[in-house]
């Protein structure tokens, strides 16, 4: 293990939990992503070493039988399982997102049914906000929900849902009519539990998951639509019970994802630069190894200066939500950093490998297929950068 994107301040029990992971990342996840990944094949086998290890807990409180753990130990976890794959952190990603939305605005009802089961891995939780013509305009969503008697009857069609098909409870966000002034305040979240499985929900009449997107990578993982034909939901299935909340429930989840989000940066953009630096030490060109070479050389030290400079960016994200600070800010940074140094450490490594790295059977072949998923996941770079933008204005407004 090199020096690069080391966390000052553990614990030992942060350090163990890292340590674990790593193990398996190393043992389980990396000997067989690639294949995996171009068979598009669900990693069955590791996501039950995952529930295992309790990682599907691992930020849920111990009164529910999680393992109360911060985001920071949560996004250090996630930088090493991306590492490994990104398409498995994306697996506990979603779950992550939705246990964190139930725990911080769920009723106490809602905790003590949802939580237990998440945190043993048998609810495992996806997340669904974006539409087909949606975009990055979340006001403008056209699902509804729209009251009768003690139940809700929600009609639309949901987009880019991680895990769509394997997970068995979605967060679904839906317009409803609150006569509130604003969008933002007609919205809310349902809580579905369902099936896993594609097509029909037998669990859920008019709730139908169609078979999976087709993706240039991030494979593996289900990435699907979600389509609601007047399907029944009691009101008790609003989160935190009050309709009108699920705009900002929404944008809490987002929050926590785009550290997520960042972490898989750090993870992919770190792996890219162990193969980098490993190939070049091994192919030799005019009579000595090609990180001999000063352009070499050059190249790998920009790549080790991003990686270490996302890590930090991103652990310095965490750390302010775990405060209980307001943390939009630096997670925006964090995100944008991450997202766009992973595209370039990845980009520079596939260089170095020269024309192999177009072959499949070298593994960076994936992550540079891998990277741009992170451009777009939790807001495109223009999205972060105009979080950004209006929050230094506040921090910095000067008197009129």
């Amino acid at each position: 293990m090199g020096r690069l994107a080391q966390t000052d301040g553990l614990t030992e029990i942060q350090r163990d939990i890292l340590a674990t992971v790593r193990d398996f990342v190393d043992k389980e996840i990396i000997p067989v992503a690639t294949e995996l990944e171009h068979k598009d094949e669900y990693p069955t086998a590791i996501v039950e070493g995952m529930k295992q290890l309790g990682l599907f807990g691992l930020t849920i409180p111990e009164e529910y039988g999680g393992l109360g753990e911060s985001l920071l130990t949560y996004a250090l976890v996630v930088e090493e399982i991306a590492r490994g794959w990104m398409s498995v952190s994306g697996i506990v990603n979603t779950h992550f997102i939705v246990a964190h939305m139930i725990n911080a605005h769920g009723t106490q009802e809602q905790k003590d049914y949802f939580l237990p089961k998440m945190a043993a891995g048998e609810i495992r939780g996806a997340f669904s906000m974006s539409e087909p013509g949606l975009g990055s305009d979340v006001s403008a969503i056209s699902t509804k929900g729209v009251k009768d008697g003690e139940f809700y009857v929600l009609n639309g069609q949901k987009m880019w849902l991680t895990n769509g098909g394997t997970s068995t409870l979605v967060a679904v966000l839906c317009k409803t009519d609150e006569g509130a002034s604003t969008p933002y305040k007609n919205m809310t979240t349902f809580l579905i539990e369902k099936e896993a499985g594609f097509g029909p929900n037998p669990k859920v009449p008019g709730l139908t998951v169609p078979g999976k997107i087709e993706k240039m990578g991030y494979k593996g993982v289900d990435t699907t639509e979600l389509v609601l034909q007047d399907v029944r939901i009691p009101a008790d299935r609003i989160l935190g019970g009050v309709p009108g909340r699920g705009f900002y429930q929404m944008m809490d989840g987002v929050e926590v994802g785009r550290v997520n989000v960042a972490a898989r940066g750090c993870g992919v953009a770190r792996r890219a630069f162990e193969l980098g630096i490993s190939y070049a030490q091994q192919r030799s060109t005019f009579g000595k190894k090609i990180a001999e070479h000063q352009a070499i050389q050059f190249k790998l030290a920009e790549m080790a200066t991003k990686v270490e400079a996302a890590h930090q960016m991103m652990v310095m994200a965490a750390r302010k939500k775990d405060s209980g600070e307001r943390n939009d800010l630096e997670a925006g940074m964090a995100k944008y950093l991450a997202s766009e140094y992973c595209k370039e450490v990845v980009e520079d490594a596939f260089r170095i490998h020269g024309g192999y790295g177009f072959s499949k059977e070298y593994e960076i072949e994936r992550l540079y297929r891998e990277a741009p998923m992170l451009l777009i996941g939790e807001g495109t770079a223009e999205i972060q950068k105009m979080i950004v933008g209006r929050r230094l204005l506040e921090e910095y407004r000067i008197a009129d």
